[in-house]
């Protein structure tokens, strides 16, 4: 196929090389029937909404046995995200992760589906809602016989949980799944913590606790043991108290009391991270009116 017979494709329609490449041999080469064959597969169009901000959306869990996958799909509005054909789709992804082996997005987009492959199952989504839609990350657990998953979804899908606990049981993996859900823990361990993230929170409470007018001396000796400690405890799973503990108790105790560890934890939750696009409806308007 012509090289710059396909480049003039992409020019013109904003589709993929490789859509590009495929709707030409699709119609011989004709450039018009072409650009037909890409609208009608949603290509085109969905194409041209690349540039957009997704921030809303879902996340979900699918557990199958000793595998399960946790992921997020974002739309534009909070319209889309409760529509059917979105949780539809949402409910494919889910299933084609959780029987594939991708591990990362590029692989994931390339699983077959009965569009094709799951990337042509968003686009063709993508054309029908008119909006934008991605699968924005996941990660796909296995466990041992000897663990358990926990899985929690809050607020329709807005917040998604996935723990692995070493025994104990299932309640209790998903118990600490629901704790991580309001907490918000950054991290299972304070060994995960990296010393970078330590080192500018404890700087920047140094800074705070000069300009009280401590002594030094005082600070690092008494005072920022006492504040790594609680540090920890904001933004360690297991350091945290247990939301449902009446005496107390950490996370990791309540676990271990049960008889069981953590692992792991992965914790989702939808548009997180993301700049999410001020609507400035009066600048629109003025905009309109001078178009």
């Amino acid at each position: 196929m012509d090289a710059k017979l396909i480049k003039q494709l992409k020019d013109m329609s904003n589709a993929g090389l490789m859509d590009c490449k495929k709707a030409l041999e699709a119609t011989n080469g004709d450039i018009d029937e072409a650009i037909k064959y890409l609208r009608e597969k949603g290509i085109s169009k969905a194409a041209k909404k690349a540039d957009r901000v997704a921030v809303e959306g879902l996340s979900n869990i699918i557990v199958d046995g000793n595998n399960a996958v946790i992921y997020e799909v974002n739309c534009e509005t909070d319209f889309v995200s409760a529509n059917e054909k979105f949780k539809a789709l949402v409910d494919v992804i889910g299933k084609t992760l959780i029987n594939g082996n991708a591990t990362t997005l590029e692989e994931a987009l390339s699983l077959p589906t009965e569009d094709g492959t799951l990337n042509d199952t968003i686009i063709n989504v993508t054309a029908t809602m008119g909006e934008k839609i991605s699968l924005r990350r996941f990660t796909k657990l296995t466990k041992t016989d000897s663990q358990n998953f926990g899985d929690y979804i809050h607020m329709g899908g807005k917040i998604a949980v996935l723990t692995v606990i070493e025994g104990a049981n299932q309640e209790v993996a998903k118990d600490v799944a629901m704790h991580s859900a309001a907490m918000r823990p950054q991290y299972v361990k304070s060994s995960d913590v990296p010393t970078e993230a330590l080192e500018e929170e404890m700087k920047i409470i140094k800074e705070q606790l000069l300009n009280e007018g401590k002594p030094e001396k005082i600070i690092e000796e008494r005072i920022m043991p006492g504040k790594v400690e609680a540090y920890y405890s904001e933004v360690c799973l297991e350091n945290q108290v247990f939301v449902k503990a009446e005496n107390g108790e950490t996370v990791a105790k309540f676990v271990e009391n049960n008889g069981g560890e953590i692992i792991s934890m992965i914790r989702y939750e939808v548009g997180e991270g993301m700049e999410k696009k001020e609507e400035n409806f009066v600048e629109e308007v003025m905009n309109q009116i001078k178009g």
